[in-house]
């Protein structure tokens, strides 16, 4: 069969790249198979991604034979966990386009046939699949693990409670001592943070959306179950090429539903809501941050999961992963049994042998959930015109209202807690954080989880137009749209502006007439964009608003 790989390695015009490939190790038997890039976010900036390497080269096994020859190439990833808190945050969101697109320049160059994809952290998972959707050859997806959570006074941990001991410390509430000894236990060893926070959620994604092996998302970073999942994935992956089978044929409209609909009875990270609308625009699907909530009304809250519940990833793979979750929604008809999958079979055919344990705590069932609703709900209204996210997980109250208490930062924000200047009833509210403003859209898990560690997590409700880490639990709203450079409401927002929250609804306002409000957004005027030359500079003229995926176009 003709394939796209015959570019560099067919008739005689091809020699100088047959050439190359012999001096990498292509031998000439290999000129006739498909040609094959195993991509990694490996790397050892974070431990999220300490096993890129080594699981590409068993995926690299996996694919080699009659059929396949394959190469390896690397991606860059950042840490969100060291990057938080401080200007290198504002590179974070950034690099989820960086990943896609170096992915796409190396497909497009080598003419590889089909690829196998392995991420650990937060950017780096989207960004695959984001690079997948827009190559839109055969491909399969593999997440690089989660760590074991650590364990302190008895009591699992994770790299939130490092973020919430700052707060508790600088508020006196613990010792330096005792923040440093939670320090040295919380990250144990290798893999993405251990609880349902972002990575955890896009793996999980990878699975219900169809790219990953089943049973593929919840291993832990160092089992051995992951090396043999690497294989099998590469193995895979010729099934795909021999049959022509493509992301498009997998992440389709149906599956991109079937992937919320998990993701709302994990309750897991808003950032979700973000990187799915990404992947979407990138595999040409029409999705809209409306769905989520349509979705949210009907799909119960099962996951007992942290960062608001008990249990870690490690703790769902121990009752069967991702495929029983699956199992339950489809028993309930929450999802499509008919999307085809990665295996070569549809998602009700991967789940006709998963039994579903008895006795387990770590998923509720429907007609006993822990919320009737999804974890994640859309807000709108007048300081929200186009949609704003609220993890609804973990949180008891469904209304709130209070006065403005406004900064342009995060670290304004931040200082004004640790000097006694936010107080209980207040709405705090960082703009200049959107995808455009920040640039980048910083996380701001370091200000959630200081007023958390703080005592105020349900006596203060936090807006900002950035976003949240997946570990942010409380009454925290981000993704608020249109975003201040966009001039929107929360541009215009001063202290003492009565705001209102009301989850029921879905609403989110600004109590001032509307009058008012244009008036003074007519009299707007921007501060100067925080860097004018580089990467960041040039991402903030190209990205789209949150409420599209903060895609570049």
């Amino acid at each position: 069969m003709e394939k796209i790989s015959d570019d560099v390695t067919k008739g005689a015009s091809k020699s100088a790249a047959r050439a190359m490939l012999r001096a990498v190790g292509l031998q000439d038997d290999d000129f006739n198979k498909f040609q094959v890039g195993v991509v990694s976010a490996g790397n050892e900036v974070t431990p999220c991604n300490l096993t890129g390497p080594e699981l590409s080269e068993f995926a690299k096994k996996g694919v080699n034979g009659p059929d396949s020859a394959a190469l390896i190439f690397s991606t860059i990833a950042v840490s969100d966990g060291i990057s938080m808190g401080h200007e290198g945050m504002r590179a974070s969101l950034v690099s989820r386009e960086v990943i896609a697109d170096s992915v796409e320049l190396v497909m497009h160059a080598e003419r590889f046939d089909g690829m196998v994809t392995i991420a650990g952290c937060d950017k780096s998972l989207p960004g695959m699949l984001m690079a997948a959707g827009r190559i839109n050859r055969p491909a399969i997806f593999l997440y690089g693990g989660s760590s074991l959570p650590g364990v302190y006074n008895g009591k699992d941990i994770s790299i939130v409670d490092v973020f919430e001991g700052i707060g508790a410390f600088e508020k006196g509430i613990i010792s330096e001592e005792e923040l440093y000894k939670i320090e040295c236990a919380a990250c144990p060893g290798v893999g993405s943070c251990a609880g349902m926070f972002t990575a955890n959620t896009m793996a999980s994604v990878g699975e219900a959306i169809g790219m990953s092996l089943p049973g593929t998302a919840a291993i832990p970073a160092e089992d051995a179950q992951l090396r043999d999942a690497a294989v099998e994935s590469g193995k895979q992956l010729n099934y795909l090429l021999k049959n022509n089978i493509k992301p498009s044929d997998i992440m389709t409209h149906d599956a991109f539903t079937n992937a919320i609909t998990t993701v709302l009875a994990l309750g897991g990270s808003t950032n979700a809501v973000l990187h799915l609308l990404a992947i979407a625009y990138e595999t040409g699907v029409e999705l809209s941050i409306d769905k989520f909530d349509q979705l949210s009304r009907n799909v119960p809250h099962l996951a007992d999961m942290k960062p608001f519940g008990k249990y870690h990833m490690v703790n769902l793979n121990e009752i069967g992963g991702v495929p029983v979750v699956s199992k339950i929604l489809l028993e309930n008809k929450l999802i499509n049994p008919d999307c085809m999958t990665v295996t070569g079979r549809t998602v009700g055919e991967n789940l006709e042998k998963v039994q579903i344990p008895k006795n387990q705590n770590v998923i509720s069932f429907p007609d006993n959930p822990i919320s009737n609703e999804g974890g994640i709900a859309i807000l709108k209204g007048s300081l929200s015109p186009n949609g704003s996210v609220v993890k609804t997980a973990g949180i008891d109250i469904n209304t709130f209202s209070g006065p403005a208490n406004v900064f342009d930062s995060e670290q304004d924000a931040l200082d004004a807690l640790f000097n006694n200047k936010i107080s209980k009833g207040e709405v705090v509210v960082i703009r200049n954080e959107g995808p455009k403003g920040g640039p980048g859209m910083r996380e701001m898990l370091q200000i959630t989880a200081a007023i958390k560690g703080a005592g105020l997590g349900k006596d203060v409700l936090l807006i900002t137009d950035g976003r949240f880490s997946g570990g942010t639990t409380g009454l925290c709203i981000g993704h608020v749209a249109p975003e201040s450079f966009d001039k929107g409401p929360i541009s215009v927002c001063q202290n003492g502006d009565i705001i209102t929250l009301d989850i029921e609804n879905r609403s989110l306002n600004l109590e001032i007439e509307k009058n008012k409000l244009d008036e003074r957004i007519s009299k707007l005027k921007l501060p100067p964009p925080r860097y004018s030359s580089g990467v960041l500079y040039k991402y903030s003229k190209l990205v789209s608003g949150s409420d599209t995926g903060a895609v570049t176009n």
